[in-house]
């Protein structure tokens, strides 16, 4: 067994398709299919089904992919080890990053560290927050930039990077435009235009209007908040956005305080304790760069 099989295994594993996975690895998919069949062959039991549209794991697969990822990473800490005595860095990074959500603070903690430590590959991957959060969690990303409501996820390290309220959005010439704030029961008296569900900014106003007996029906959902911006400003709705997210969109948007709304959006960095020397050299990269901006 060797520790290339295992990479092309989890790679298969985790793109439920041999030809991404052997663009991911850098060989073609001849070399990964026969790789895979090798291991099958040594473990004398088939891993991957491949009968359907899309490669999915067998039971025997399951049960060794757990074991061939932390083979895997225990192999990555043995050379972690070596190039930290030689005080190198390499290896590879992945972080995550809330989907669509523009940080030019953390595209240049990016570059920095790509800068200094060209060794070592990074990954970026969008989402929604919850599924950022597990997916560190299970080992699946090194480091994300996700949205929270209120506090940051228990037993991972984290930075808070932003904290600030939610907003309603609404065109100038939209009733609560001219008021300047609103209660949360005001603001639900007309469409609502949010994020959707595993997003910070909706977890904050799912919390508040729970606390303060309402149940919101949101007429439209986009996952980016620019479109949520855009639809509000078409006269569509209003927008429920952090502050800082309708500073662009002073032209077309007026931002309405939520007098009853008292749950803190945070946009925190999260990893988990256990770090290689690479990943703790970006959290350093990246306090840096952040606490420049602010």
């Amino acid at each position: 067994m060797e520790l290339r099989q295992l990479e092309y295994f989890v790679a298969v594993a985790e793109e439920a398709n041999f030809t991404r996975a052997a663009a991911r690895v850098h060989i073609s998919q001849s070399g990964v299919s026969a790789q895979i069949r090798a291991l099958e062959r040594e473990l004398g039991a088939e891993l991957i089904d491949r009968s359907g549209g899309t490669a999915t794991l067998t039971t025997a697969g399951q049960a060794a992919l757990t074991q061939a990822r932390a083979t895997l990473a225990a192999a990555g800490s043995v050379r972690q080890s070596v190039d930290d005595i030689a005080g190198l860095l390499r290896g590879s990074l992945r972080v995550g990053m809330v989907t669509a959500c523009t940080v030019p603070q953390l595209f240049d903690a990016l570059a920095r560290f790509h800068s200094a430590h060209p060794g070592v590959e990074l990954a970026l991957q969008e989402g929604n927050s919850d599924r950022l959060v597990a997916d560190v969690r299970a080992g699946e990303l090194d480091i994300a930039l996700v949205g929270v409501a209120a506090r940051v996820p228990d037993g991972l390290e984290s930075m808070v990077v932003i904290d600030e309220r939610i907003v309603a959005a609404v065109p100038p010439q939209h009733p609560l435009a001219a008021q300047g704030e609103a209660t949360l029961a005001q603001v639900c008296e007309h469409p609502i235009i949010a994020l959707p569900p595993g997003t910070g900014i909706r977890a904050v106003f799912d919390r508040d209007c729970a606390g303060v007996g309402l149940a919101p029906t949101i007429a439209l959902q986009a996952t980016a908040p620019d479109a949520v911006a855009d639809l509000a400003a078409r006269g569509l709705g209003v927008a429920i956005l952090s502050a800082s997210m309708t500073t662009s969109y002073d032209d077309t948007l007026v931002a309405v305080e939520l007098t009853d709304s008292h749950t803190a959006a945070l946009l925190a960095l999260v990893w988990r304790p256990r770090t290689n020397a690479a990943l703790t050299e970006l959290v350093s990269v990246a306090t840096r760069s952040f606490n420049e901006s602010f």
